[in-house]
């Protein structure tokens, strides 16, 4: 098993329950260094003053914030000290809430919460009262310096803490417009409902790839070996231009039904789906 990224425990009311945390997720896309064109050579990356236009060592820097253009304000190591929150290693579960009531916009990163010696039976406890209430718990926790709000839910039998934005955080939407419900058309209405039923299915997060990845992969792969790589190519199916919606709307719905009939067509279509990122909930 990896290392923990951090210990501590979860603590709601009186209750505590030593755990660990576990990234839940990983970066599969291919990283890239910044090489030299001529010489291939990897490129360092220099601390330029703006002013002066020399490099500046590691121990000459100090952190500013920019309280209007050009002007700073300068924080020490006692500065940031003075802010830090207590790191007292615990999860505070502040509130147990239905997660429908939550926008999926507050979710970001989920890690995995093992419980360590000791913490079996209030971790078995704890993932049997969330499954049961069919509730998430909302609390509070210090890693890396920062304090971050969190969602403890239960994914099959682990406990998963996922880090939320606050709501400050959230662009506000009103300052963007959009169409209201007027200009919907019952006619269209009904046939992107029958659309809808069409593509209806079960979620099955492993037939979604990411082909961008994998043409990069064969790329690389080819590459190593001197060849030149064959890459899946998607048809642009969006077109910029206004198009007639009641039309559009017929060609789908019929190419949906003859795709229906034809199973290599439809996991076809499958592979070009968007992937969606699942909201955080507890297991059934």
């Amino acid at each position: 098993m990896a290392r923990p990224i951090w210990k501590g425990v979860i603590s709601f009311g009186l209750v505590t329950v030593p755990v660990e945390l576990h990234t839940a997720v990983r970066e599969q896309r291919p990283r890239f260094r910044l090489l030299h064109a001529t010489d291939k050579s990897p490129v360092k990356y220099d601390r330029v003053c703006q002013r002066e236009g020399k490099s500046v060592a590691w121990q000459d820097l100090v952190k500013g914030y920019e309280y209007e253009k050009g002007r700073f304000v300068v924080l020490t190591k006692d500065d940031f000290e003075a802010a830090a929150l207590d790191k007292s290693k615990s999860v505070e579960i502040l509130d147990f809430v239905d997660p429908e009531q939550i926008d999926d916009r507050f979710f970001e990163t989920a890690y995995y919460l093992v419980p360590t010696k000791g913490g079996e039976r209030g971790y078995a406890l704890l993932r049997a009262a969330i499954r049961d209430s069919k509730r998430i718990g909302i609390g509070t926790v210090v890693l890396r310096e920062a304090q971050h709000l969190a969602a403890l839910t239960v994914v099959k039998d682990m406990l998963v803490l996922t880090m939320m934005r606050y709501a400050d955080e959230l662009v506000d939407l009103d300052q963007f417009k959009v169409p209201d419900d007027k200009q919907v058309r019952q006619k269209e209405l009904d046939l992107a409902k029958m659309l809808v039923d069409h593509l209806a299915g079960d979620w099955k997060p492993e037939k979604y790839t990411d082909e961008y990845r994998g043409n990069l992969m064969r790329v690389i792969h080819a590459k190593l070996k001197g060849k030149h790589a064959e890459v899946t190519e998607t048809a642009d199916t969006h077109p910029t231009a206004v198009v007639d919606l009641m039309d559009r709307l017929r060609q789908s719905l019929a190419q949906r039904k003859s795709e229906d009939r034809r199973p290599e067509s439809r996991r076809a279509t499958a592979r070009r789906r968007t992937r969606q990122r699942p909201r955080p909930r507890q297991a059934a």
